[in-house]
């Protein structure tokens, strides 16, 4: 019986990444600028290759993917009592964010493939009077990019994107986080690159990136930024914008450098194994899978499946079973926030009843995380223990309840 791997294995630090960062701390040089004058090191290569990588004029490095939504709302004009559109899957970090800057959540509805709906969008906005909009590409599942920035444009919508799971993922052949005013990506542990926490936002606004890069908390010393707008930019905004020490440490960029050029053999790899464990269970009565489009390339660390038809007790039963079986599963329809997952009705300043169905959706909906370097029969075990895990009578697990 092939034995069943550890799904929450993270991806690995490449061994140049270690010696760099011992490097690093032998030096002590841990801060991201220099007073005396300077490059800005590691962490002004980073953006430097960041920008590269994602085609954008600026990138800025900083201490997570949540700190990044926050300083693309700040930059994007939103102000305390804002209203702000989100769509209703997705993690804590995205309502914090507009918590963070004062703004009032716009819940949008979700299909049952997990992305934003279209109709209940138009509706919201129209309603709200929101003139922006946060969009979570929630556990790697891209909506129609294209026909969505063409109803932003239409009402008017400032789009920002939050790519915490979808680095490596295109739309048509257009990278996720380059449709919107601003794209923001996190490098935590689960992610795409390890560093344990770190976020990098990029745009191709000059005026977005001046106001990111002080919050972010450059002081006087901006131009060691990798990508420093021109200065006549900066002197519009200095003096203008608050000190948030946000800024990545150099020692994180330290391990996200060697990183960034392996991101496609990543994500040939995750793709593989949730592709294969996808195609089984999609076979299993039961077992609901969300359909992905062929304009969207899918960077697929993860892999979301429902049980729709299950009751509350049923699918704590099924979240029992696969998890005393080895197979940690997480279950976005807890009635508390459980470990990473949350739903609407955990949100602080959000109104899950209005948005009914996005509730629904996620009442029986699960996922598990994908380690880099499943074998096809590792894959085979976890999609045959969560079948059993299934099977399970509810009622023989808890006759002595």
């Amino acid at each position: 019986m092939t034995r069943l791997p550890d799904l929450g294995l993270p991806p690995e630090i490449p061994q140049s990444a270690l010696t760099t960062a011992l490097a690093l701390l032998e030096s002590g040089r841990l801060h991201r600028y220099a007073e005396a004058g300077g490059t800005g090191g590691l962490v002004a290569e980073l953006e430097r290759s960041f920008a590269r990588l994602m085609g954008r004029r600026y990138a800025v490095a900083v201490n997570s993917c949540g700190s990044s939504l926050f300083l693309a709302l700040k930059a994007a004009g939103v102000r305390h009592g804002d209203p702000v559109l989100m769509n209703a899957f997705t993690l804590g970090p995205v309502p914090g964010a507009l918590d963070h800057a004062g703004a009032k959540p716009v819940l949008v509805e979700i299909t049952e493939d997990l992305t934003i709906d279209f109709a209940d969008l138009r509706r919201k906005a129209e309603a709200s009077g929101a003139k922006v909009l946060m969009l979570s590409h929630m556990r790697g599942h891209l909506c129609d990019l294209s026909a969505l920035q063409a109803l932003c444009c239409e009402l008017g919508l400032t789009l920002i994107e939050d790519c915490a799971h979808t680095l490596g993922a295109s739309w048509a052949g257009q990278q996720a986080g380059t449709f919107g005013i601003a794209g923001c990506f996190s490098f935590q542990s689960g992610k795409h690159v390890n560093t344990g926490e770190g976020g990098m936002l990029v745009t191709d606004d000059a005026d977005i990136a001046a106001q990111a890069i002080l919050h972010s908390g450059s002081y006087m010393l901006y131009a060691q930024n990798g990508t420093p707008p021109p200065q006549e930019v900066m002197d519009r905004w200095q003096g203008r914008c608050g000190n948030y020490s946000m800024r990545m440490s150099a020692l994180v960029a330290a391990l996200a450098l060697p990183q960034l050029p392996l991101l496609p053999e990543r994500v040939a790899d995750w793709n593989a194994s949730h592709d294969r464990i996808a195609a089984r269970l999609a076979q299993e009565e039961g077992f609901v899978l969300p359909h992905r489009p062929q304009a969207e390339a899918y960077a697929q660390s993860s892999l979301q499946f429902r049980l729709p038809e299950r009751s509350f007790a049923q699918m704590r039963a099924f979240v029992e079973a696969a998890r005393a079986a080895s197979v940690w599963v997480k279950w976005f329809g807890t009635e508390v926030p459980e470990g990473y997952s949350s739903n609407p009705r955990h949100w602080h300043g959000a109104r899950a009843e209005e948005v009914p169905r996005a509730c629904e959706v996620q009442a029986t909906l699960c996922d598990i995380r994908l380690p880099l370097g499943l074998t096809a029969q590792e894959c085979d075990a976890v999609s045959d223990t969560l079948i059993r895990a299934a099977q399970t009578p509810w009622e023989a697990r808890h006759a002595t309840a």
